[in-house]
């Protein structure tokens, strides 16, 4: 398969079109038109959906002087993303040491250009976020610090020459010291994350496009309506005929027909259509009679 058009550092990816007219009393014409070829990368898929956590720890200064440890902690919600998406990070760092630290973390781009049996590579981070300064004896929590992705190319992982990879860096800045690092790998699709409501209505409409029969999809015919009875007794009904006849003063107005009209039960089929044969046509061979 093709690779997705990259511009990176050491190298890039194109594609293009030449064509080349060539005619016998005239110079040979030629013409060359460029396009861009994306690979789209579906982050729905299980793998992508889960979690990642990882945590590392330091020692910093000397045993002598006492504890001088400083530990970090970090998970995010899944692995795969999209640019405009923001990245939820939960992140602890307890700081046993004298020194004031500060977390920070960053979203990296690596390039690994490969050619002639050598390799090169090249790393820039492309989104940050700086957390508060931790004080000696101090702990400080991330409670889904959010970094927003940037438009970015996807992740090329199916080229032999040319890869682009993506990390999430969440790092403690020590001074006099190097940096407490903790790296999660990512992957940058094309195709967003989607709830199950959605992708199952977008596989409907997709079948139903197509034609193609999902009687396992029809819902379930609904339920019998309940019986009148049950709903409304026949001592609630008289009770109710007896208030309205208390509340008509002299002859009983229209209102209350319609109050005792809309209290009965609905009328049979029989009193509806009591003769349904004789409406069916001439040519109609075979009838059948429908009974309550």
């Amino acid at each position: 398969p093709l690779a997705t058009s990259f511009e990176g550092r050491h190298g890039w990816v194109r594609y293009w079109v030449e064509a080349a007219l060539e005619r016998d009393w005239g110079r040979t014409q030629r013409t060359r038109h460029r396009f861009s070829v994306v690979v789209h990368v579906d982050i729905n898929t299980p793998t992508l959906q889960e979690s990642a956590a990882g945590a590392r720890e330091k020692n910093v200064g000397f045993a002598m002087f006492g504890s001088s440890l400083i530990a970090l902690s970090v998970k995010i919600d899944r692995r795969g993303y999209c640019p405009g998406e923001a990245i939820a990070i939960h992140a602890e760092v307890e700081n046993c040491s004298s020194r004031l630290v500060v977390p920070k973390a960053a979203l990296c781009q690596r390039q690994v250009f490969l050619a002639g049996g050598r390799t090169r590579s090249h790393v820039r981070a492309v989104a940050e976020v700086r957390g508060e300064s931790v004080p000696s004896g101090r702990t400080d929590s991330w409670d889904g610090r959010l970094l927003k992705v940037p438009r970015l190319p996807p992740s090329v992982l199916s080229c032999a020459l040319i890869r682009v990879e993506y990390c999430l860096q969440v790092y403690v800045d020590i001074p006099g010291s190097s940096n407490l690092q903790l790296e999660l790998p990512l992957v940058l699709g094309t195709i967003p994350l989607q709830a199950l409501g959605s992708r199952t209505s977008s596989v409907s409409s997709q079948r139903s496009v197509t034609g193609g029969p999902a009687w396992s999809e029809l819902p379930e015919a609904p339920e019998a309506p309940p019986c009148y009875t049950d709903v409304v007794s026949e001592e609630r009904f008289r009770s109710l005929c007896v208030h309205a006849e208390e509340a008509s003063a002299g002859p009983r107005s229209a209102y209350l027909y319609m109050q005792q009209f809309m209290l009965q039960p609905p009328p049979l089929y029989s009193e509806v259509d009591p003769h349904p044969l004789e409406r069916l046509p001439v040519q109609q061979k075979c009838s059948f009679l429908l009974l309550p």
